[in-house]
């Protein structure tokens, strides 16, 4: 296996069917609540400014020779996205002064089911992104939903704490 097909794979995570993408989330959520509770938000903030440029580097590399622009197996743009999405949350911890062992898992699941949404429904640019067809809007569209995802989970936290204290 090449070194740009091992990074597009995310170390072959990408290989396990059904639902790849799941996977590949799956796999990033893991590994950013880890980041998370290793270096909190600066950790996780430095991998995922990391994952995005080789991401894109990775993907142009694998389907330049193809005619499929966006192949299943490929999934360090969900990787990317999904760290994105849990920056957020991760974010909100960091500032409260919250030790990096506190990210409590309906943080990180929000931040995954967010993402996954948005990574299937496609809605507004994502939708746009992934319509390109080329390897640059493979990376966007996930990272469109990682923003979206990211936005949707503080905004469900924030519901939820203010019902909360009502009650």
């Amino acid at each position: 296996m090449t070194h740009t097909r091992l990074i597009a794979t995310f170390f072959g995570v990408g290989l396990l069917r059904p639902a790849s993408g799941t996977w590949g989330s799956l796999a990033a959520l893991a590994l950013g609540v880890l980041l998370h509770r290793i270096g909190h938000f600066p950790a996780l903030a430095l991998a995922t400014l990391i994952v995005i440029p080789v991401g894109f580097w990775a993907i142009g590399r694998e389907v330049a020779q193809s005619a499929d622009k966006d192949p299943a197996e490929i999934v360090i743009d969900e990787v990317a996205g999904q760290w994105l999405a849990l920056l957020f949350p991760s974010a909100a911890f960091y500032v409260t002064g919250a030790a990096s062992t506190v990210f409590p898992w309906p943080a990180w699941v929000a931040a995954f089911v967010f993402f996954r949404l948005f990574d299937i429904w496609k809605p507004g640019p994502i939708g746009r992104a992934d319509r390109r067809g080329d390897a640059k809007g493979v990376m966007i569209d996930d990272l469109w939903a990682g923003l979206f995802a990211g936005c949707a989970t503080l905004i469900a936290a924030g519901l939820a704490h203010k019902i909360l204290l009502e009650m």
